[in-house]
C-alpha cells in the first residue's frame, strides 16, 4: 500500500505512512552525516556544506538573464514599429535596408539569450541540489522527493512542470529555523509559490511566442509577434526576480539553520520500526 500522505513510497505504520512522512526515516548514510562541525555549523567536508558562494553566483548570472532580456525587450520593440510601419505604408523603400539591420541586431541578440539562460540553469540546479542535500541533513522527515529529483526533476517531460516544486518545497520546510521549543518555524511559502508561477507561465509563453514566429508571415504579424516575445522577456525578467529573491531567502535560511541543532523526529505510534 502506498503511503496516503505522498502517494509515492510503501507506507510502514499502522496509519498508512511512510518513514519519510512518518518520521521513522533510518539513520542518514555514512556519507550524509556531518562528523564535524566548523565555522556557522557547517559541516566539515560533509553535509550541510554551505550554499553561499553557489547563490551569490547565480544571484549575478540571473542579474545578466535580466539585462539581456532588457536589451532584447528594446530591440525588439524597435524592430516591432519598423515592421508596423511597413505595414502601415505597404511600401519596401528605404524601410527595408533599417529592417534588415534591427532583424541582424535583434537576432544576435536572441541568439545570445540561450547561451545565457543555459549557463545559469546550470549553476541553479548546482546551488538547488546543494541547498536539497543540505534539507537531507537538517529536517529528513519532510523530504518528499529524492535529492537526485533536484536535479533529474528539471529534465523529465510533463513531470518538470511539478518534481521541481515538490523538491523546492521539501528544502523550503526543513530549512525553517528552529524555534525555542526545538520545533521548526513555520515559514510563508508565498514566494516560493510565485516563482514557480511565474517559472511555468514563462514556459508557457515561450512556446506561444515560438507559434507566432513561426507563423508570421506578413508584416503586421511579424509586429505581433515580436510584441509578444517582448511580453515574454518581461515576464522571464519578473520570473528571474522572484527567482533571485528564492535563492537569497533560502540560503539566508539555510545559514541559520545550519548553526541549530536538527529537528528531531516525533515517535509514531504502531511505526514499524
Amino acid at each position: 500500500m502506498l503511503c496516503t500522505r505522498c502517494r509515492i513510497r510503501t507506507a510502514v505504520t499502522d496509519d498508512g505512512l511512510c518513514t519519510f512522512c512518518s518520521g521513522t526515516r533510518p539513520p542518514l548514510p555514512e556519507d550524509m552525516t556531518p562528523r564535524a562541525t566548523g565555522p556557522g555549523g557547517w559541516g566539515v567536508g560533509d553535509w550541510p556544506r554551505s550554499p553561499v558562494g553557489l547563490s551569490w553566483a547565480v544571484t549575478a548570472l540571473l542579474g545578466t538573464v535580466i539585462a539581456t532580456d532588457l536589451v532584447a525587450i528594446v530591440s525588439g520593440l524597435h524592430l516591432r514599429s519598423l515592421w508596423q510601419g511597413l505595414a502601415d505604408a505597404e511600401e519596401w523603400g528605404s524601410q527595408g535596408s533599417r529592417i534588415q539591420s534591427a532583424d541582424r541586431l535583434h537576432d544576435a541578440l536572441t541568439d545570445y539569450q540561450p547561451a545565457v539562460f543555459m549557463v545559469t540553469g546550470i549553476l541553479f540546479i548546482l546551488w538547488f541540489h546543494r541547498t536539497r542535500r543540505n534539507a537531507e541533513v537538517f529536517d529528513p522527515s519532510v523530504q518528499q522527493m529524492g535529492p537526485g529529483w533536484a536535479v533529474g526533476g528539471w529534465f523529465v517531460p510533463v513531470a518538470n512542470l511539478w518534481f521541481p516544486y515538490r523538491v523546492a518545497d521539501g528544502i523550503w520546510t526543513g530549512s525553517a529555523p528552529v524555534g525555542p521549543e526545538g520545533g521548526r518555524t513555520a515559514v510563508p511559502r508565498a514566494l516560493l509559490n510565485f516563482w514557480w508561477a511565474l517559472w511555468i507561465a514563462t514556459l508557457l509563453s515561450d512556446q506561444i511566442t515560438a507559434h507566432a514566429q513561426d507563423m508570421a508571415v506578413e508584416p503586421e504579424q511579424k509586429a505581433h509577434a515580436l510584441a509578444l516575445v517582448a511580453a515574454a522577456d518581461a515576464l522571464e525578467i519578473a520570473a528571474a526576480v522572484l527567482a533571485i529573491l528564492f535563492v537569497r531567502a533560502l540560503t539566508r535560511m539555510q545559514v541559520e539553520r545550519a548553526a541549530q541543532p536538527p529537528v528531531p523526529a516525533p515517535p509514531v505510534p504502531g511505526a514499524h520500526r
